[in-house]
C-alpha cells in the first residue's frame, strides 16, 4: 500500500512595501525656525501660540517658494526652537508638538515624498538663538563679557557634541521612509545649513534696540567663526547620512539684519519685538521670537535656490548671489 504524500506549501516572503503611486508629489521641510518660516509672517493657523503651540510655521516659508513643477503640494512640519530629538523619533515634544518623522512616515504612506529639506542642530549644544540672545544682554549690559568671549572658546565642542544627535533625526527619517516603502533612490534628502543673520556690517545709526544691538566683536564673531564652525558641523552629518547638503552660510552676506538703510532690503528680521503680546502673560515671552531668523524676503531667495538645486544631480551646493543679486546654487565639494 502506497503512503500518502502530504505537501506543506510554505508562503513566500511578504513583497516589500513601495511607496504610494496615483497620490500627489510633495515637498517636505523638516527642523527649526530657520525652516518652519520664523519671522516671514502669515503663520499656519494653530502655530502662532495657540494651546502653546508657538512653531510659527510660515505660508511664506522657503518650501513653499521653490518654483518647481511637477510638485503637487508642499508640506511644512518643521518647528521653530525644534532639537533634533523632536525632528527624529521618540517622545521629544517642542511646543506641543511630537515627533517630526513620526508625522512624516504617516505622510509619507499617503502621499508620494519626492523630496525633503531639513535644517537640525542649531538647537541642540551650540543653542545659537540663545546665543544670539546673549549677544544683545551683552550689549545692554557692558560689564558683560561679550558673547564672543564668553562662547567662542567653548563653540567647537558644542558643535562636535551635535553632530551625532543630527545624524541620528536623520537616520530616523530614513527609517521611516524605508518603513514607507521608499529607497533612498526614491527621494530626494536635503540638509541645509545655516545662514549669520547678523555681520559686522551693520549701521552705525542701527546699532540700538531699534535695529541689531551687539557689539562690533560679536557682529565679526558670528559671521567669522560661529557659522562657518556650525557649517562644517552641518556638512559632517550630511556626509555620515548620506544626505545632499545647500550650504546657505554665505547667502545673506549683504542682506544680514541692519545691513541696509531700506530693511525692505535685507533678508533677516532684525530686533523684533512684538508690543502687543506683551501685555498677554501667555504671550510676552514669546515676543522676541522672531528676531534674527530669515524674513519673507530671505524665505523666497533661499527656497528659489533649493528648487534650483534640486534640479542639478550635484551633492552639494551653496547658494550664492548671482549677477542677477539673487540666489542661486553653486556647485561645491560634496559633503
Amino acid at each position: 500500500m502506497l503512503a500518502s504524500a502530504v505537501v506543506i506549501v510554505l508562503p513566500g516572503p511578504a513583497p516589500a512595501p513601495s511607496p504610494p503611486t496615483g497620490v500627489p508629489r510633495v515637498l517636505v521641510a523638516m527642523g527649526d525656525s530657520t525652516i518652519s518660516g520664523e519671522a516671514a509672517g502669515d503663520y499656519e493657523p494653530g502655530t502662532d501660540g495657540t494651546k502653546g503651540d508657538w512653531c510659527h510655521r510660515s505660508r511664506a516659508a522657503s518650501i513653499h517658494h521653490t518654483g518647481l513643477r511637477g510638485v503637487d503640494e508642499t508640506i511644512n512640519l518643521a518647528c521653530s526652537g525644534a532639537p533634533s530629538a523632536q525632528v527624529g523619533l521618540g517622545d521629544a515634544v517642542q511646543y506641543t508638538e511630537g515627533s517630526q518623522a513620526a508625522r512624516l512616515g504617516s505622510l509619507a504612506r499617503q502621499k508620494r515624498v519626492v523630496a525633503i529639506l531639513v535644517a537640525v542642530g542649531a538647537n541642540d549644544d551650540p543653542a545659537f538663538s540663545h546665543v544670539l540672545d546673549s549677544c544683545v544682554q551683552a550689549w545692554l549690559d557692558q560689564s558683560k563679557q561679550s558673547c564672543a568671549d564668553a562662547v567662542g572658546g567653548q563653540w567647537q565642542e558644542r558643535v562636535d557634541k551635535m553632530v551625532p544627535k543630527a545624524v541620528r533625526a536623520l537616520a530616523d527619517i530614513r527609517s521611516v521612509m524605508a518603513d514607507a516603502g521608499y529607497q533612498n533612490s526614491d527621494y530626494n534628502l536635503v540638509l541645509q545649513s545655516y545662514a549669520a543673520p547678523i555681520g559686522p556690517d551693520v549701521r552705525a545709526g542701527l546699532r540700538n534696540l531699534n535695529g541689531c544691538p551687539f557689539r562690533e566683536a560679536d557682529l565679526r564673531w558670528v559671521r567669522a567663526e560661529a557659522v562657518p564652525a556650525i557649517t562644517e558641523g552641518v556638512r559632517r552629518v550630511a556626509r555620515e547620512s548620506g544626505a545632499r547638503l545647500l550650504d546657505v552660510s554665505r547667502a545673506g552676506v549683504g542682506r544680514e539684519a541692519c545691513s541696509r538703510d531700506d530693511p525692505a532690503q535685507e533678508w533677516f528680521s532684525r530686533l523684533a519685538v512684538r508690543w502687543n503680546d506683551l501685555g498677554d502673560d501667555d504671550r510676552a515671552s514669546h515676543a522676541l521670537q522672531e528676531s534674527f531668523h530669515p524674513n519673507a524676503a530671505g524665505h523666497a531667495e533661499l527656497g528659489r535656490c533649493f528648487g534650483e538645486f534640486l534640479g542639478t544631480d550635484s551633492r552639494a551646493a551653496a547658494c550664492l548671489p548671482g549677477a542677477d543679486g539673487t540666489l542661486h546654487p553653486a556647485t561645491t565639494i560634496g559633503p
